[in-house]
């Protein structure tokens, strides 16, 4: 395997985990002393190279830090459909990839693909085009919200 080819697969293993966990945390409620408690016997139980670990990590409390952020973003970009009424993994699966276009450190594409990934092997096909149509929604309003208007060809006051 080549080394971009290992990277890739350690960055998506990272991804499954940080989903495991940020379900985990969803579903148990695990926060603060406990949810690091719960990184620790995940990493116990599903041993794997520092980088995934650090990767999973990063992911997890950057989602978490951020829900203030990310929630409001995937609300408005699932037309008709609350948060709570969302299946769990479809919402963990929404907040891992929004903050990882938030965070911007991650080709959008790249973020889609992995979150659709993710979707089709822990929920279904339904749930992948659920996610995908969120996600570019959220990529689009970032975009824009990244875009001052004068960089759209528009004028500051919009005309």
């Amino acid at each position: 395997m080549s080394v971009a080819a290992s990277a890739h697969a350690d960055r998506h293993s990272g991804r499954m985990a940080a989903l495991q966990l940020l379900y985990q945390r969803d579903v148990g409620g695990a926060a603060g002393a406990e949810l690091e408690e719960a990184v620790r016997d995940y990493w116990v139980e599903h041993p794997g190279p520092e980088g995934r670990r650090v990767f999973a990590t990063t992911l997890l409390q950057g989602a978490v830090e951020a829900l203030d952020r990310i929630d409001p973003l995937i609300e408005t970009a699932a037309d008709n459909w609350r948060l709570s009424r969302m299946a769990v993994v479809d919402r963990a699966i929404l907040r891992l990839a929004v903050y990882e276009l938030l965070a911007a450190v991650t080709p959008p594409a790249v973020v889609i693909d992995e979150a659709l990934e993710l979707a089709k092997k822990f929920s279904g096909e339904q749930s992948a085009r659920f996610v995908n149509g969120v996600l570019d929604s959220v990529r689009r309003t970032l975009e824009d919200l990244s875009d001052p208007p004068e960089d759209r060809g528009q004028t500051p006051d919009g005309c």
